[in-house]
C-alpha cells in the first residue's frame, strides 16, 4: 500500500491476517524486507505456528499472501530499535490500519510487539485479545521477535503466534 516505504506492506485481497510490526529496523531497510534482521524470530514464528507450509526468507514477503497473510507497520521510519521512535512515527497508523481493516477485511491484525498497538493507540496492553476491533477486524498483540525481546521464550511467543492462527481458522 505504500510503495515509497523502505520496506513496503505486503497485503492484498483476501487477507484473513495481518501482522503490523512496529517499524523497520535497520537490516530490513537495507534489505528492503520485512524482518530481515538474521536473529529476528518472526519468520520461524509464522511458520511454527502454521501460517505458512514452509519457512520463508524474508525476501518473499510477497509469498505470504498466498497463505492469506498481509504486513505492515504501525510506524515507517528506520531506526536502530523501538525505543528511538517518537509519537509522531505513528500519525496517521491509525487511519491506515482504519483503511486495511474497512478495505481487506481480515479476520485479524496481530501487533507484533505491544509498542505495534500503543504507538499508533496509546494506552497499555497486555499480550492476547484486545476489547477493541477496528470494524469486524479483531485485534491481538503479540510479543514482539526482535532480538532485543530476548526475555520472552521461544515457546511463550509461539503460544502467542498459535493463538493467532486460531483465531482467524
Amino acid at each position: 500500500m505504500n510503495a515509497s516505504a523502505a520496506v513496503p506492506d505486503v497485503l492484498a485481497p483476501g487477507v484473513r491476517v495481518v501482522f503490523c510490526g512496529i517499524n523497520p529496523g535497520r537490516a530490513s531497510t537495507a534489505a528492503g524486507a520485512p524482518f530481515a534482521n538474521p536473529r529476528n524470530d518472526f519468520w520461524r514464528l509464522v511458520h511454527a505456528a502454521g501460517f505458512t507450509p514452509r519457512l520463508l526468507e524474508p525476501q518473499e514477503a510477497g509469498e505470504l499472501v498466498r497463505y492469506g497473510v498481509g504486513l505492515t507497520n504501525a510506524a515507517r521510519r528506520t531506526t536502530r530499535g523501538s525505543g528511538d521512535l517518537r509519537k509522531a512515527d505513528f500519525a496517521g497508523a491509525v487511519e491506515r490500519l482504519e483503511e486495511i481493516a474497512r478495505s481487506l477485511s481480515p479476520v485479524a491484525i496481530g501487533f507484533v510487539g505491544k509498542t505495534a498497538y500503543t504507538g499508533p493507540f496509546g494506552g497499555h496492553v497486555e499480550y492476547g485479545l484486545q476489547e477493541a476491533s477496528l470494524g469486524g477486524t479483531a485485534l491481538l498483540v503479540l510479543p514482539s521477535t526482535s532480538p532485543a525481546n530476548a526475555a520472552v521464550r521461544w515457546d511463550e511467543r509461539l503460544r502467542w503466534f498459535r493463538a493467532l492462527r486460531e483465531l482467524i481458522s
